[in-house]
């Protein structure tokens, strides 16, 4: 066999693909071995020329986003919008196979790995010859991918139909593969595309909802209301308190700037409040290391909770806004009271007198802080349970996955 070399062209790889040729693709990570994914015959010279076991399964070059649903038969929303942000890309999404796709593609499988080459040449392939490409790299198998049409020249030539020249793949690194066939979702194989870009790209399709008021409102009532949703319930105080005992990096950075409150892996929180009581900018500094490791955790918890298919989250923070926390958050809500009702909460709460649960409420800021900066206000002097049903009407209004 004379194998074709099409140079910045796709010649007749299309006819030849269709027909049950072998042709090798570029892509912007490797050059891929494509050949008829519907097409039995075809997928086993795959396995054959490449010496692949056939226990491993192919994944399918497709044209656009569009194509997913043609050869799979479940397409979360999700799996639609991380197509539509990363293809033509180095993503590869799995999901369940319809029964077009031959059982040799899926090597016994129930699943099918689905990719948009992000490379010109081979998308006009695709779209011309009006198949999917099983097209696994175009190497001997265990051998190193092939990044140029040379490397794959020199392997195959005269074992395949046919080459198309498209240069020098600009990422030399394979896609990564993203299971989304069920919840949680796994990452297969680590490839071009960063973990940490598909997740914030899933928490980019949850609804954050920022809790934020003074003491004795209710924020944590708010919170509970929610927890019936499914809701990632994440309480920056709660969080921080577990960074102060967890968190060596925390405590790295407070020993650096507090020495004399972090004793060896214990850090003195009531020496830290002495050394910022009457210290703003010993205080600034401690809002700004603390705020900086909370928002780290919280990023970190929503790219976890993304990644298990979660679809809400709440952030419950006093200091929502000077943290930063209200840029992670589809709408804010200040959760309110009167100066009445919170001193006799905190009262019940704490344990203290009337005269020191005012001095709480009178240290902290003016509810007209919260009121100007969140998107909704919530009334809070009523019983929990008709903050119940003020939290689910919110919720009802805004939460766009129903």
């Amino acid at each position: 066999m004379q194998t074709k070399v099409f140079h910045n062209s796709i010649g007749d790889a299309p006819e030849l693909i269709k027909a049950g040729g072998l042709v090798a693709v570029p892509t912007e990570t490797v050059y891929g071995l494509a050949g008829n994914a519907l097409d039995a015959v075809a997928v086993e010279k795959i396995y054959e020329v490449k010496g692949r076991p056939p226990v491993k399964p192919l994944s399918l070059m497709v044209p656009s986003p569009a194509a997913m649903e043609s050869y799979a038969e479940v397409v979360p929303e999700e799996a639609k919008k991380l197509a539509e942000k990363f293809w033509p890309g180095p993503l590869t999404i799995v999901l369940p196979a319809r029964d077009k796709i031959p059982p040799i593609v899926l090597a016994g499988g129930k699943t099918v790995g689905l990719r948009c080459p992000d490379h010109a040449l081979t998308l006009a392939a695709l779209q011309a010859s009006g198949v999917p490409f099983a097209a696994p790299s175009a190497n001997l198998s265990g051998a190193a991918s092939p990044k140029t049409a040379q490397d794959v020249l020199s392997v195959f030539d005269g074992e395949i139909d046919a080459v198309i020249d498209g240069g020098k793949c600009t990422l030399g690194l394979e896609s990564t593969i993203l299971d989304m066939s069920s919840r949680p979702y796994r990452i297969l194989r680590r490839g071009a595309l960063p973990e940490e870009e598909i997740a914030d790209a899933l928490v980019a399709q949850m609804q954050v909802i920022g809790i934020t008021g003074l003491t004795g409102s209710g924020k944590s009532s708010a919170m509970r209301a929610l927890e019936a949703s499914g809701a990632l319930l994440m309480d920056c105080d709660a969080l921080y308190h577990k960074l102060l005992k967890e968190s060596e990096a925390l405590k790295k950075d407070l020993k650096e700037r507090f020495p004399s409150a972090v004793s060896g892996e214990e850090v003195d929180r009531k020496k830290l409040a002495l050394q910022v009581f009457s210290d703003e900018q010993a205080l600034a500094d401690l809002n700004a290391i603390s705020h900086r490791h909370i928002m780290d955790a919280v990023r970190e918890a929503l790219r976890r909770f993304a990644m298990e298919g979660g679809k809400l989250a709440v952030i419950d923070a006093v200091e929502l806004f000077s943290s930063g926390a209200d840029a992670l958050c589809d709408y804010t809500v200040a959760v309110v009271a009167s100066e009445e009702t919170r001193r006799k909460r905190i009262m019940a709460r704490d344990g203290i007198s009337a005269s020191d649960a005012l001095k709480r409420i009178r240290a902290q800021k003016a509810e007209e802080y919260y009121r100007r900066r969140c998107t909704y206000v919530i009334n809070n002097d009523g019983t929990e349970e008709a903050l119940r049903e003020k939290m689910n009407q919110l919720l009802k209004e805004n939460y766009r996955h129903g």
